[in-house]
């Protein structure tokens, strides 16, 4: 669903109502409507993002997701990111995803 453009989707389908998500070492967000709405702000600030799956690793209800995405802004500059997503799911839930990157390839 992600790498089909269906962020918000995804969220709905498969996070639980009182996940978090966290950016490095940032306070998390908590909360499935806080999320949500984070997302859609982020995807409202750009004309289009693509996401790809470049690898992943689960090991028990631990599922590791290196994504590289690709961000294009309404002015034409494209912002790279390659993130690892450290998500620990409950049953077909996903509870909590931090994700790990270096924040320099969010520059222009």
């Amino acid at each position: 669903m992600v790498e089909a453009g269906k962020f918000v989707e995804a969220m709905e389908a498969f996070y639980a109502p009182d996940a978090t998500m966290q950016e490095n070492g940032e306070p998390p967000r908590v909360g499935l409507p806080a999320l949500i709405a984070h997302e859609r702000k982020t995807l409202a600030a750009f004309k289009q993002v693509e996401a790809r799956r470049a690898g992943v690793v689960i090991e028990g209800d631990m599922v590791v997701i290196n994504w590289q995405f690709a961000f294009h802004h309404p002015s034409g500059a494209v912002l790279r990111l390659d993130e690892l997503a450290y998500q620990t799911w409950r049953g077909d839930k996903l509870t909590s995803e931090r994700f790990f990157y270096d924040p320099r390839q969010l520059r222009p």
